[in-house]
């Protein structure tokens, strides 16, 4: 009897450990592409701070106007004293040695914690550009990954989707059909400053392999579809990739397939209307084609790079099957 009533306490302590510790950490939170920067403030005050400023708030690919890619909020050391909530969290210290690692949910849950540090200044600046790129890539899969958890889809669409296009895709119920077409499909969000837009179609592998242009032949395919479908309030206007601007060119994997992803900007030809995209090709060698799925915005009033942040993260959903 006593030896049953040990083993039921002990089953409870590690009951009521377990479930303490899963309950530990608070959530994370705070703006969208936001960064909490803790350093001292004679650090942030020079050369390591404008290299942060420079490496972490550098404008983003593809929008009209300059807007960083994170907005940064900086806290002295004494902070560390406290729980840092914050999604994505960069620490510098002055120490006996250079050093980075990354810590994931240290403070509060889902959360990246980059730490870097370093003897003198130049070693902390060495450090820092070594593992700055994988640090911003980091921060940025984690932005994408919270924006992806908060939509709450549109069963009726993604069903849509399946059944024509052979995707899944998370696309939020605030977008509605603008267009549907055998190939083509427009879902179309109203905003307070314009409207955001998500469009799926499909193409031949050649259309975009003709010639080995990739690049290139990507613009063409959207521009074609763009001027088929999209048009603007006024009689003959079209939507055409703005000239003036170079757009931004990747190719990459995304689950499992290989992807091209173009950033840029567009225009209504015959109207005054404009605004930034952003384009993923992806190749289905089973079907032989290209499945297209393109988000772009009109929000000439609005700060652009939130709602092309959101637009990516659902575009960064898409499976194929």
């Amino acid at each position: 009897m006593r030896q049953s009533s040990l083993l039921c306490f002990l089953a409870f302590l590690l009951f009521a450990c377990a479930d303490r510790d899963s309950t530990a950490l608070p959530q994370a939170t705070g703006a969208v592409n936001s960064l909490s920067v803790v350093i001292p403030d004679q650090l942030w005050d020079g050369e390591i701070g404008d290299s942060i400023r420079k490496k972490f708030a550098a404008p983003v690919d593809g929008l009209p106007q300059e807007e960083p890619q994170f907005t940064i909020n900086q806290y002295p050391l004494r902070a560390l004293d406290g729980r840092l909530t914050a999604r994505n969290v960069l620490i510098i210290k002055k120490e006996d040695r250079s050093e980075y690692k990354m810590v994931r949910n240290e403070f509060a849950e889902p959360q990246h914690v980059a730490h870097i540090s370093g003897k003198s200044i130049p070693d902390i600046i060495t450090v820092l550009d070594e593992h700055v790129n994988g640090i911003v890539s980091q921060f940025k899969a984690n932005e994408i990954a919270y924006s992806q958890r908060k939509i709450d889809t549109s069963k009726l669409e993604t069903e849509l989707l399946k059944k024509r296009f052979k995707i899944d895709l998370l696309i939020s119920n605030k977008y509605k059909v603008a267009l549907s077409k055998r190939n083509f499909i427009w879902f179309k969000r109203e905003i307070l400053s314009g409207n955001t837009s998500l469009v799926v179609y499909r193409v031949p592998t050649s259309a975009i392999f003709k010639g080995g242009n990739v690049a290139g032949n990507i613009i063409r395919v959207r521009d074609s579809i763009s001027r088929k479908y999209i048009r603007g309030k006024e009689r003959g206007s079209k939507m055409q990739t703005e000239e003036s601007y170079a757009p931004y060119f990747a190719v990459g994997r995304l689950n499992g397939r290989r992807i091209y992803e173009t950033k840029g900007t567009w225009e209504l030809k015959g109207d005054f209307m404009n605004g930034s995209f952003i384009n993923f090709a992806i190749r289905d060698k089973k079907r032989n084609q290209f499945v297209i799925v393109e988000g772009f915005c009109y929000a000439p009033s609005t700060e652009k790079r939130d709602l092309m942040h959101e637009l990516e993260a659902m575009i960064k959903s898409v499976k194929l099957y």
